[in-house]
């Protein structure tokens, strides 16, 4: 398993909050044991102190995709520098589910759970994870969703850098609203020149339309 697969962790936790539209799913223990998906050991470690520390951990990595959806590659670096250094990572050689023709296993790098608490062990794995994946592809490739009012961090992995949004359903609502957009400036403009050729029409002495007096 490649260790830039971690950076999901980040992608999860930062998305459980939309403060735009006022929304935070990160209320209970449920809600912190379900950013775990199958790893079902460090769940279970989850308690209620765990959702006061997991929110100020989402905090600070909503400000890496910020730093870097503001082309600051410098304090985003810096910003994710210091998770690194408060929630180091304990990595280890695997060879679980992975056999070669042969049956033997196929040895790879994985970061092992933490010991400590529920938001030590995500919070390091999420941290090395976006650590590995910005200096694997870049930092232009850690964004925030461009469709008003979503702010959804997501993960840039388009071959030609050209992904804007955080799901297929944003970036149809962004094109909607793109085209309505350019379809009423398309009206304002023609409604502005048909007022313009109307004015420009000769008038008689008396300021009647000499248009309107052909049809009389």
């Amino acid at each position: 398993m490649e260790l830039a697969y971690y950076s999901d962790y980040a992608v999860r936790l930062v998305n459980t909050e939309e403060p735009a539209r006022g929304k935070d799913v990160l209320t209970s223990i449920e809600a912190v044991r379900d950013l775990f998906g199958g790893n079902q050991s460090a769940a279970r470690r989850a308690t209620e102190a765990d959702v006061t520390r997991f929110r100020s951990v989402r905090a600070r990595l909503r400000a890496v995709f910020e730093a870097a959806d503001g082309d600051d590659e410098t304090l985003a670096v810096d910003l994710l520098n210091s998770l690194l250094l408060e929630f180091p990572v304990s990595p280890q050689i695997s060879g679980h589910d992975f056999r070669d023709d042969d049956g033997r296993p196929l040895w790879h790098m994985h970061l092992a759970d933490h010991p400590s608490n529920a938001t030590a062990g995500y919070a390091a794995i999420a941290a090395m994870g976006l650590a590995f994946h910005l200096t694997e592809y870049g930092v232009d490739r850690l964004g925030l969703c461009q469709a008003p009012p979503c702010r959804n961090a997501y993960l840039d992995t388009s071959t030609n850098r050209s992904r804007r949004y955080c799901s297929d359903r944003c970036a149809t609502r962004a094109n909607v609203a793109a085209y309505r957009a350019r379809k009423r400036l398309e009206a304002d403009r023609s409604e502005s020149t048909g007022r313009a050729a109307d004015s420009a029409q000769p008038t008689t002495a008396s300021g009647e339309r000499r248009s309107d007096l052909r049809g009389r």
